[in-house]
């Protein structure tokens, strides 16, 4: 891909620029919003769909070209495919304040949005309404990270309003039903129940037992392991409702 003086200026228009400073010298990329983390996560495999111009920039903004001579020795090679690769792997996008409001804004929201899908008030078994949910993550002084997925921080942020707010909250149970040989139910029994909330089934035939209970999502992976630990292949648990709240 060759290294091509831009003839006017350029117009930043739903761009990214990526930066980074590498031998004593600051390099940039114009890429299109949103490529760059498709790119890093493998979604986006094609350079030219991810870059809205193919060179590399000391200054993107004012069309500023970084010459051969500061790419071979900051890069070691003059190839821009090589220098837009590491460029894009390792280097800084750069957002502004405007921007960077209103990601935080969005994902603060996505994040109340999804604690109010798993979570309910525990005098009611009710969900709450996304709004009680932002005003509460207010009042605790929740910080939502833009390096984060908003559903890797549900977690985090359900406990802290549980320690911080005003707001009584607790995680919706999960409605599982747990299957296996009536021997395996006999011996396992007391260790499968020892983490229900509640009991809705608790049923022995001549071959089977089967128990229907709600317990607390964390709860779902000490039964699955109990099972295959302990029934080799013969024991199911599987799920029945993922949020159970009152009514469902």
């Amino acid at each position: 891909m060759p290294i091509n003086q831009p003839s006017n200026q350029i117009k930043l228009t739903n761009v990214s620029i990526v930066r980074l400073k590498k031998g004593g010298k600051r390099f940039e990329i114009a890429c299109y919003k949103n490529k760059v983390q498709e790119w890093r996560t493998g979604v986006e495999k094609n350079l030219d769909d991810v870059l809205q111009i193919s060179n590399v920039f000391t200054n993107v903004s004012k069309g500023e070209v970084a010459k051969h001579g500061d790419l071979q020795k900051a890069f070691g090679t003059t190839d821009a495919d090589e220098v837009v690769k590491e460029i894009l792997k390792k280097g800084e996008v750069q957002v502004n304040e405007k921007e960077r409001d209103h990601d935080l804004t969005s994902l603060r929201k996505e994040i109340a949005t999804l604690v109010a899908e798993k979570s309910v008030d525990p005098s009611t078994q009710r969900p709450y309404p996304v709004g009680m949910i932002e005003k509460a993550m207010a009042e605790a002084g929740f910080s939502a990270k833009q390096q984060k997925t908003a559903k890797s921080q549900v977690s985090e942020c359900i406990k802290l309003l549980q320690e911080k707010s005003t707001l009584p909250i607790q995680r919706a149970r999960m409605r599982v039903r747990v299957t296996m040989p009536t021997a395996d139910g006999k011996r396992l029994r007391e260790k499968v129940v020892d983490g229900a909330e509640k009991i809705e089934v608790d049923e022995t035939g001549q071959e089977e037992w089967e128990v229907v209970m709600l317990i607390d999502p964390s709860h779902f992976r000490v039964l699955n392991e109990l099972l295959q630990k302990e029934c080799k292949g013969r024991g199911r648990i599987e799920t029945m409702t993922f949020t159970a709240t009152a009514g469902s």
